[in-house]
């Protein structure tokens, strides 16, 4: 049995067990959570680890377990991992346990949410461990019908209602497009299967025609856009994670909302190569809608988690033109930003939980000198803050230069305008965030208000940092496994803009600096 299958399973297994649990029992039922996602995170650092020297089939996967559910149909529950996916199961992981250890807040009806995280959980990782459409998409919906019913019934603030009411059409509508093109998919591809290596394979030899190309591509893009809220389908996001419960919007923010761009990067552009480059420059500038537009949204935002969910929408936005420079340095830069951003956006929104829980307000105008109070809790909404900048030695830094250098080779004044968001607009609303919570003098009204005082209410928060600290300092750790696989995506794709990638063996962000610098002095030089 695959490690993989452990890796979603156990939330899923603790999920059932709890059903079972008298609903007394309150410290039992989050020890089971805990336990259950501490596991699977630990058995994805295994896998991560054992990744490079692990075998690899002739699709190039890793891991793979492969057991027919209805052959009629070709739909088999099948599992595995490549350098595309094996970044987000570790990051959906780690995301999962350190949501169930800042889910302390959650007083009434404890057995139920920790069901729901657990289900949550579960598909979240099935999600990015399948390699079969049909539970690529069911894990995902698994995933996904959680999010409405705990916002509803655990949510906060007065929409809380109109959140929820407005996150499940947004996202039902996303999903079902989606699903229409996938059946399309299935049904044009002539393959009768489910599996997507036997689809690629399978569609490498069977080109899908131009036609059905052109009418798939957008239901992917737009349905699978939905979902990750390209602009101008984003306002479900802000409002839906200022309302969700800490440990909901973690999850969300941080993990499931990647599961439109892996989408978009495993099927839609291997699939349908043709369709996919006529598509790219129409996607590079609704993404600067995303970068742009909800940055300055952003930095009207008085309440802190409305700015958080807005600085979460705009960072969609570089993934976007990451995909859409369909070159390998943006590709591998889309992923590196994928991962980086589920790290942050579970920190932000942990650290906002802990403020709300501790002064009953995320509104910044009531607040402020909360750094004397909170050093450790302040240290690391700084560190939050600054690491959403794009500073160096954050992970978010590796993957935004990447994308920047990949874009420029294509859509040079959309990658001017994207930078200026990112160094500017992003700085401006991040550090006045900083100003105005932190610093200046402490509101009389929070004299109660408690660090972090012991070791496992700081675990959360120290494990996420240490993730975006790691893979900052250390981005080969992913570009490395990256690289090769999506270097084959792009040789499927065969897109003009493909030739010439620059691609090193040793592969880090000082490469790809040094690699693009070249590139772009080489082309001054040649320049009339």
């Amino acid at each position: 049995m695959s490690i993989l299958t452990y890796i979603l399973g156990w939330p899923l297994l603790a999920a059932l067990a709890l059903a079972f649990v008298p609903r007394d029992l309150r410290v039992v039922m989050r020890a089971v959570a805990i336990l259950a996602t501490g596991l699977s995170a630990l058995l994805a650092l295994k896998l991560f680890l054992l990744f490079p020297g692990a075998p690899a089939d002739a699709d190039g996967y890793r891991f793979v377990q492969q057991v027919p559910w209805v052959e009629s149909l070709g739909i088999s529950y099948c599992v595995g991992v490549d350098g595309i996916n094996v970044g987000l199961v570790l990051m959906g992981a780690i995301v999962a346990f350190a949501a169930a250890c800042c889910s302390w807040e959650i007083k009434d009806r404890e057995k139920e949410f920790y069901i729901l995280l657990l289900i949550m959980t579960g598909g979240i990782l099935g999600a990015f461990a399948s390699l079969d459409l049909f539970f690529f998409y069911a894990f995902h919906e698994l995933a996904l019908v959680p999010t409405f019913i705990m916002i509803g019934v655990w949510g906060r603030g007065e929409r809380r209602n109109f959140a929820t009411f407005q996150i499940t059409l947004y996202l039902s509508l996303g999903a079902l497009i989606a699903l229409a093109g996938l059946i399309l998919l299935y049904l044009d591809s002539g393959a009768n299967t489910f599996s997507i290596p036997d689809l690629t394979r399978h569609i490498a030899e069977h080109p899908l025609p131009p036609v059905a190309q052109k009418l798939m591509f957008p239901l992917l893009l737009f349905g699978f856009g939905i979902l990750v809220s390209l602009w101008p389908f984003h306002t479900w996001a802000p409002l839906g994670y200022g309302a969700a419960p800490t440990a909901t919007a973690m999850l969300h923010a941080g993990v499931l909302k990647k599961f439109g761009l892996y989408g978009l990067i495993r099927v839609a552009l291997p699939l349908m190569p043709e369709a996919a480059e006529s598509w790219m420059s129409v996607l590079s500038w609704l993404c600067l809608g995303n970068i742009l537009w909800c940055g300055f949204v952003a930095v009207r935002q008085r309440d802190l988690n409305l700015l958080i969910g807005n600085s979460s929408v705009a960072h969609m936005g570089f993934a976007f033109l990451g995909i859409a420079s369909l070159n390998l340095i943006g590709l591998t830069g889309a992923i590196l930003v994928m991962i980086a951003h589920g790290f942050l956006a579970a920190l932000s929104f942990g650290l906002s939980g802990y403020l709300y829980q501790q002064t009953g307000t995320l509104d910044m105008n009531q607040l402020g000198g909360l750094l004397r109070r909170l050093p450790f809790i302040g240290a690391a909404l700084v560190m939050a803050m600054l690491a959403g900048c794009g500073l160096p030695g954050f992970a978010n830094f590796a993957g935004e230069v990447t994308v920047f250098f990949g874009a420029w080779k294509v859509f040079r004044a959309v990658t001017i305008l994207a930078c200026w968001g990112a160094l500017i607009i992003g700085a401006v609303y991040m550090l006045r965030a900083v100003r105005s919570i932190l610093h200046g003098p402490l509101n009389a009204e929070w004299p109660q208000v408690a660090d972090a005082a012991n070791p496992w209410r700081k675990l959360p928060f120290a494990l996420l940092l240490a993730s975006l600290l790691v893979f900052g300092f250390f981005p080969r750790l992913l570009s490395d496994k990256i690289t090769p696989d999506a270097e084959r995506i792009i040789e499927r794709v065969d897109s003009p803009y493909g030739n010439g990638n620059v691609c090193l063996p040793g592969y880090d962000g000082a490469a790809v600096l040094t690699a693009a610098a070249l590139e772009l002095r080489v082309e001054t030089d040649h320049s009339p």
